[in-house]
């Protein structure tokens, strides 16, 4: 049994993971209010509505991509996240300034390399956009680590943001599989064998060691959450979170929550790895509450 490779499947399925990922990033964005601390700490939702982040714009971006194209085109989506970029979603500042110049007509590939004195960023943004990418995909995970890398460069050229955005599209095609989503050992087994040696690779298995830790502080404290909101701080904890709760989109994303950390980013990325499998739908409560998709997104 193999998934759909149809435009059409493969859109409906990005598109589920999409929505997946925007609940979690727009929930998750309300608990960096001080008044909704005591509503995490007791798992209760915030007043709606939820506006989400930069992590759903941009995802957005690589949706609407590949519906147009089939594949990531480098140039296309740098025009897209330039052409959506919101200021107020917040967005770092070296990407704010890298999306206007590109608006202006400046050249992405010069810009992404010349970031960090030349180094490029290792930020968590191009992991946080990428899960529904990995849905699209479904049908072949390899295809899909190739992909997310490819999708990386146009704003983050370091290469652990590049294996991070690799990690989490894996993540999501194993997850979106047909027959379920796999185990949590082997959905960690396999993105591990789909990406190269770094310092996303030693904590995803370091991840998969701790699986049979019950206590997601203790992951956190030795995997990161995202407070330093580089790729290896952010996306072996986010794919931990998720292996452990497949299929059960709420307990995925108070266990990622209540770590706190970048918590707008690791839930949208365990909200797109989870809703990229029929069984990890967010509950329709939460997807009422959560900002629509924009109108210029196909499909929606």
């Amino acid at each position: 049994m193999t998934a759909d490779s149809s435009p059409d499947g493969r859109l409906d399925r990005a598109l589920a993971s999409l929505r997946g990922l925007s609940v979690g990033d727009a929930l998750g964005s309300q608990f960096f209010v001080p008044t909704n601390y005591p509503l995490l700490k007791r798992r209760e939702l915030p007043p709606g509505p939820w506006q989400w982040t930069d992590d759903t714009e941009m995802a957005c971006s690589v949706v609407a991509v590949l519906a147009a194209h089939h594949r990531i085109d480098q140039d296309a989506l740098a025009r897209s996240f330039a052409e959506h970029h919101d200021f107020d979603r917040g967005y770092g500042p070296a990407v704010n300034r890298l999306l206007r110049l590109v608006r202006e007509g400046g050249d992405w590939r010069e810009l992404a390399s010349a970031l960090f004195k030349g180094q490029g960023s290792w930020g968590n943004g191009a992991a946080m956009r990428i899960a529904p990418l990995g849905a699209w995909y479904a049908d072949d995970p390899e295809q899909a680590t190739h992909q997310a890398e490819i999708s990386a460069y146009p704003t983050h050229q370091h290469r652990e943001a590049v294996v991070g955005s690799m990690a989490v599209a894996a993540a999501a095609a194993l997850a979106g599989a047909p027959g379920g989503p796999p185990s949590a050992e082997a959905l960690l087994d396999g993105v591990i064998a789909l990406v190269p040696k770094s310092a996303v690779g030693a904590g995803l298995r370091r991840a998969r060691d701790m699986l049979d830790y019950g206590d997601a502080g203790t992951v956190a404290a030795v995997l990161g959450c995202g407070r330093r909101t580089t790729a290896h701080d952010t996306v072996p904890f986010a794919i931990w979170s998720a292996a452990r709760s497949l299929g059960d989109y709420g307990h995925a994303f108070w266990t990622t929550a209540q770590v706190g950390g970048d918590m707008d980013t690791t839930c949208a990325i365990v909200g797109g790895v989870l809703a990229a499998g029929k069984a990890g739908t967010p509950p329709s409560e939460w997807v009422e509450r959560t900002e629509a998709l924009p109108e210029w997104l196909p499909g929606v």
